[in-house]
């Protein structure tokens, strides 16, 4: 019988299981998803649900309640501005728990607890990332996406120019073989004293 059990106590004191699920939940709109125990998705869906209900209302006093709740300000606004328009039409049931199995260490089991999407958000998201992606793999090549043409058409211009250019002699054989010395001259404060 569970009477009178409103709540899992999650082996933690009531000052420690408070900050723990204000944390997870304050982790789960700003990621839309993570990964944690079975039993702590279960409760942090509890308190998350309850903010995103309170998001849809908009109004002062929840903006208030939520700010209470959740420990960063750009989180409540994400909250407000992004995740809580998601389910205008959507009664209940926002989040997901996805068990992924045992952990290695203890082998508490564990699950994603993410936000429920829908299809055009879930499309948006895909081509967000491939984007990302793609720029990502422009970065690595070293140039910048918007700048290709930019680049290309400038490299060429260079090319052109180092033709045009008669090539010099360097500096070394220009002022002789012995004049510059061999050794290289050490950069940085030099150490005094014994030692």
């Amino acid at each position: 019988m569970r009477h009178r059990k409103d709540h899992r106590r999650l082996g933690r004191k009531s000052e420690h299981r408070r900050a723990l699920l204000r944390n997870l939940v304050t982790a789960l709109f700003q990621y839309e998803r993570i990964e944690t125990t079975v039993a702590k998705a279960k409760e942090t869906r509890r308190f998350a649900e309850r903010m995103i209900t309170f998001g849809k209302k908009g109004d002062l006093a929840a903006r208030r309640e939520v700010a209470a709740y959740i420990l960063k300000p750009e989180i409540v606004a994400k909250l407000f501005s992004t995740i809580a328009p998601w389910y205008t039409d959507r009664n209940g049931g926002y989040t997901r728990i996805v068990r992924i199995g045992r952990r290695l260490g203890d082998a508490g089991e564990t699950a994603y607890l993410e936000l429920v999407k829908s299809d055009e958000q879930k499309e948006q998201d895909r081509a967000a990332k491939q984007a990302i992606a793609e720029a990502r793999a422009l970065a690595a090549s070293g140039e910048k996406p918007e700048k290709k043409k930019k680049a290309e058409s400038k490299a060429e211009v260079e090319e052109a120019a180092a033709a045009e250019k008669p090539k010099r002699a360097k500096k070394k054989e220009a002022a002789g073989a012995g004049a510059g010395g061999g050794a290289k001259r050490r950069g940085g404060p030099r150490k005094v004293g014994g030692g």
